[in-house]
């Protein structure tokens, strides 16, 4: 029972903390390449590729098109991580002991607080 809670856990912290990761870019830190990637490729593409600035101006318009085809996948596949999770985490908890719900719930309550957090420290930056 405790795998599973973890896993619930550890499942939902990283679905959830993967949308935070897209939704807003992230310049070097504690972001890594893969973040830089997801925050600007055309920055990425230019570095690592070494692009030319004439290629530059022939691949902004591929990434700019690409841009919102892929923020609406991605939001589309966290809505549907979410529900499962939810899902899974509302047919796990009556399993539970009243001690390991109220431990439950404080996890849920917790990671919910994180990512109210993080949005509104996006949601900050980009003012």
């Amino acid at each position: 029972m405790k795998r599973i809670l973890t896993a619930l856990t550890i499942s939902g912290a990283l679905a959830l903390g993967s949308f935070a990761v897209y939704a807003q870019p992230h310049e070097g830190g504690h972001g890594g390449k893969h973040m830089r990637m997801m925050g600007n490729p055309l920055e990425h593409l230019t570095k690592e590729l070494d692009l030319t600035p004439e290629q530059q101006a022939k691949v902004t318009p591929i990434v700019d098109q690409a841009k919102p085809q892929i923020q609406a996948i991605h939001r589309e596949a966290m809505e549907k991580m979410r529900a499962v999770i939810e899902n899974s985490g509302n047919q796990i908890r009556p399993l539970l002991t009243p001690q390991q719900q109220a431990k439950f719930d404080a996890i849920k309550k917790a990671h919910e607080d994180m990512m109210n957090a993080h949005k509104a420290l996006r949601d900050a930056e980009s003012q």
